[in-house]
């Protein structure tokens, strides 16, 4: 398994706060009123908690499972999950990536934000079977994508900018094609300090590209889009029902 994370996750919140705050509306729409009697709620590829921390909030009485490969991303998860009483009674955290995630017998919903690209076809194709045997009739799979559903350049763009104390943090990224159904996602991290750059961390990861309409269709599960917010490298958010 390639840590995609690691590399960067000192900067993962400054960016996360951020897309959580376009993402956990729709995330929340998707959760509301879930009867969570069936087993846990399942967040793969957790992140630094912050998805974690969205369903905790909308689904007040669920345990959660919140799985998270990358060891430095996982530090953080924990680490927010221990200082928050109610999610220590709620949320265990796991280190399994999704291909090898070990799953109950029985979950209430499944959320997968920033994941499914990184999962070959015939990964998610068993992924979405082992969820599907574990879930009811009418239970959600929560799924973001990235918005784009056929590899193209994308011209490197800043996403964020961010101070914190004497350092300001910017987040860019760019796209091209890694091929037919592939694109190469390049980011980097700028940091700098009275207007000079101190530090620079790059990273890069491929992530296969496909809509909503496409994961109904190679997990035949009904589909939904929910959101989409119409920018390139905005996240797009279906749900997968039985």
């Amino acid at each position: 398994m390639i840590d995609y994370y690691s590399p960067a996750a000192e900067f993962f919140d400054l960016v996360g706060h951020r897309h959580m705050a376009s993402s956990g509306p729709a995330l929340r729409a998707a959760l509301a009123g879930l009867d969570t009697s069936h087993g846990p709620v399942v967040d793969i590829g957790a992140g630094t908690g912050l998805v974690t921390a969205t369903i905790a909030e909308v689904l007040p009485g669920a345990d959660i499972i919140s799985a998270e490969p990358s060891p430095n991303m996982r530090a953080i998860l924990t680490s927010r999950v221990y200082g928050d009483p109610g999610l220590r009674r709620r949320v265990t955290v796991v280190p399994e990536p999704a291909q090898e995630l070990e799953l109950p017998d029985s979950i209430s919903a499944a959320v997968i934000f920033g994941v499914a690209g990184h999962l070959t076809r015939p990964e998610r194709i068993h992924l979405w079977r082992r969820l599907s045997q574990r879930l009811p009739v009418g239970a959600p799979i929560v799924v973001e994508l990235m918005g784009v559903d056929t590899p193209r350049t994308i011209p490197a763009t800043r996403m964020v900018r961010e101070t914190v104390g004497a350092q300001t943090y910017e987040w860019w990224i760019a796209g091209e094609p890694a091929g037919p159904t592939v694109m190469r996602w390049n980011t980097e991290w700028r940091v700098f300090r009275e207007g000079r750059r101190v530090r620079t961390v790059e990273d890069s990861y491929d992530w296969e590209t496909f809509g909503v309409d496409q994961l109904a269709v190679e997990s035949g599960l009904t589909s939904r889009q929910i959101t989409h917010l119409g920018r390139e490298v905005t996240p797009e958010i279906g749900v997968l029902v039985k």
